[in-house]
């Protein structure tokens, strides 16, 4: 039996930091690593090998260039998506090295093999067949997620993949059908599109992207029509998937037919907690394995807790950081801010880009809140007319009180790392005048922030102007009343 004060399951984004964290309070700490390399399906399968596949479809393609110069790249189609991701190994490289390096220098000791739960304190490390028994007075899950597979549909075809083989795709196909318009199933149909491929995107929802703002929602969508030329099929189930030779053939709920060369099914993660044997720890899990956590991120056994993927949505590294930090701060009682931040920036790198923070105009009606709107648009921009966005946008959402900032929305080029400006200034609960006084460098894509507050300031003015005129109106109909019933 080794004891320790911290046991890790999982070497992902949320593992990584909540190890480092507790091992920098002098705790002593314990990770266990189920896979050959560090790092989860962040930094493996997911998060930078995508936005890696993302970068080299955008340049190798010519789609850039093709709004400036009308060039445009003809892709041979016998290479793979391997061949796109050479820079990934440097990019991964570099990760494994700075987490190992993070082990070393904190003292973590490493496990290498599956963990699972002999009773609530006790873990055993099944390493090449050698079992080795671990007590932790803490226990952070912090396994992740994989794809969820639905059962009729037949992966151990050649052609068919999921959100985690994707990346080991052959070749580049003409045709590929992408079933599933969530997150993940959106970012790779534009990635795709951008190669050349042609994409069918089907999904038996009727709207994209539910919880994202549905200005910007529409803007994605014309340029997945229009530029990517994508053809949506929303509102319409697949109902059988059937392998051909070299084709696979979907039956849809209207009626219609399709075949293509591959297909991606991007149906949603499943939490990785089916190999921990929970019950012998008398940790409770809900739907596809997800752990329920409180907001100090504990299960219902007070001392074991969960954190990323594991336990859901947004299921974002940088969130999965952030929830590690809090529970391990919570477990130890650390000198640290004990609480997640109220603001959690969402990136979803399609082909434009969508990045948000705060409430949507959906979410103020739906609350009852007042508010008002500026928006500025890439079209508008200097910087946007030198790169070639010309539908990109950037929409503020605010108090019409104190001109505190509710909500920032942005579709177009950067908009991941445009959208940290305005963060920090909610952050810091500032209001639109603040970029209103603020000098941007020119020309750039921060300059939308000052022309967005403009517009916003400009349409409360007209808002409280035409609210005057309206009252004047009403004061002059109650005289004329009050006149007409004297007589």
């Amino acid at each position: 039996m080794r004891n320790y004060d911290l046991i890790v399951i999982g070497v992902g984004p949320a593992g990584v930091k909540g190890a480092a964290l507790a091992a920098r309070f002098g705790k002593n700490v314990a990770i266990i690593q189920k896979e050959v390399v560090p790092g989860g399906a962040s930094v493996n399968t997911g998060t930078i090998p995508s936005k890696t596949l993302r970068e080299s479809a955008l340049h190798l393609s010519g789609f850039k260039q093709r709004g400036l110069y009308n060039f445009d790249v003809n892709i041979h189609k016998d290479i793979s998506v391997s061949d796109f991701l050479e820079h990934k190994s440097v990019v991964c490289e570099k990760e494994w090295d700075m987490i190992e390096e993070s082990f070393r220098w904190n003292g973590i000791e490493r496990y290498r093999g599956s963990g699972r739960f002999l009773s609530p304190h006790e873990v055993v490390v099944d390493s090449s067949g050698h079992d080795i028994v671990l007590h932790g007075e803490v226990i952070l899950i912090a396994t992740g997620s994989s794809s969820f597979l639905p059962p009729d549909i037949p992966f151990e075809n050649p052609n068919i993949y999921d959100s985690d083989t994707i990346l080991d795709l052959d070749r580049i196909p003409d045709t590929m059908a992408v079933i599933g318009a969530g997150v993940i199933g959106c970012e790779y149909a534009s990635i795709f599109a951008a190669l050349g491929i042609k994409v069918t995107l089907i999904d038996g929802r009727t709207e994209l992207l539910s919880n994202v703002d549905r200005e910007s929602v529409d803007v994605l969508l014309r340029q997945m029509k229009n530029r990517l030329h994508i053809e949506l099929m929303l509102g319409t189930q697949v109902e059988k998937v059937l392998p051909e030779e070299e084709h696979v053939s979907l039956q849809l709920s209207n009626g219609q037919s399709l075949q293509v060369e591959k297909v991606l099914v991007a149906a949603g993660r499943r939490s990785n907690t089916g190999e921990l044997d929970l019950d012998k720890a008398g940790v409770k899990t809900g739907e596809r394995g997800i752990l329920q956590v409180n907001d100090c991120y504990a299960t219902n056994v007070p001392h074991i807790y969960g954190a990323g993927d594991v336990i859901g949505f947004p299921a974002l590294a940088s969130t999965s950081q952030e929830q590690a930090r809090v529970a391990v701060v919570n477990a130890f009682q650390l000198p640290y801010e004990d609480e997640l931040a109220p603001l959690l920036p969402y990136g979803i790198y399609t082909i434009p880009e969508l990045s948000m923070v705060g409430k949507t105009e959906e979410e103020c009606l739906r609350d009852e809140l007042d508010y008002e709107v500026g928006r500025a648009y890439y079209r508008n921009n200097a910087r946007g007319q030198i790169i070639g966005d010309t539908a990109g946008m950037l929409k503020l959402i605010f108090n019409p009180e104190d001109h505190k900032i509710l909500g920032i929305h942005i579709v177009g080029e950067n908009a991941s790392d445009l959208l940290h400006i305005g963060t920090m200034v909610m952050q810091l609960n500032g209001t639109i005048d603040t970029f209103v006084s603020t000098v941007f460098n020119y020309p750039t894509l921060g300059d939308l922030y000052k022309s967005a507050a403009e517009d916003g300031l400009q349409r409360l003015s007209r808002r409280d102007h035409q609210l005057e005129v309206v009252m004047q109106s009403a004061d002059q109909f109650e005289r004329r009343y009050a006149e007409h019933e004297r007589g």
